[in-house]
């Protein structure tokens, strides 16, 4: 390190000192936002539709879900939504065989465009359910992905 940067760092410490000597700068505690922790825990996809008020999602083709019929490696299978619906404020990826089936949950802003591409883990061949909500209601897509294991089926 040069000389002259030494002294710039050195004194921008110096400057800062007296602010935290006083406690006025202090660390902090980050603290996450407040969820619904309940859906993620549930060990159903009939309780996670329970908990999320979703059980009475209506079919749409106006989901955009790529997937592949068949996952070679359930550690990783790739995923790509996109919701068309207008106002689209949240998507819910729902696993049915997964031990806990609800895989993720993004929440979108107002005039956030909702589209997300992933990768999930799947335990065995199951039904994939996408949830979207708008303006108060619920839209749902599915489609079953088998994995197999080693290129085998199972």
């Amino acid at each position: 390190m040069n000389r002259r940067i030494f002294l710039e760092l050195f004194s921008k410490a110096g400057a800062v000192a007296p602010f935290i000597g006083s406690g006025l700068l202090r660390p902090g505690q980050a603290l996450a936002v407040d969820f619904n922790r309940a859906p993620f825990e549930a060990k159903t996809a009939a309780d996670v539709l329970r908990l999320t008020g979703t059980g009475g999602a209506e079919a749409t083709r106006d989901i955009f879900l790529k997937v592949p019929e068949v996952a070679e490696n359930g550690a990783s299978v790739p995923i790509e939504i996109a919701s068309n619906i207008p106002g689209t404020t949240r998507l819910m990826v729902i696993i049915d065989k997964n031990p806990l089936p609800l895989a993720l949950q993004f929440n979108f802003g107002p005039e956030a465009v909702p589209r997300l591409q992933t990768r999930l883990r799947m335990a065995e061949s199951s039904r994939l359910r996408i949830v979207a909500t708008a303006a108060g209601k619920h839209y749902t897509v599915f489609r079953d992905v088998k994995v197999t294991v080693g290129g085998c089926g199972d």
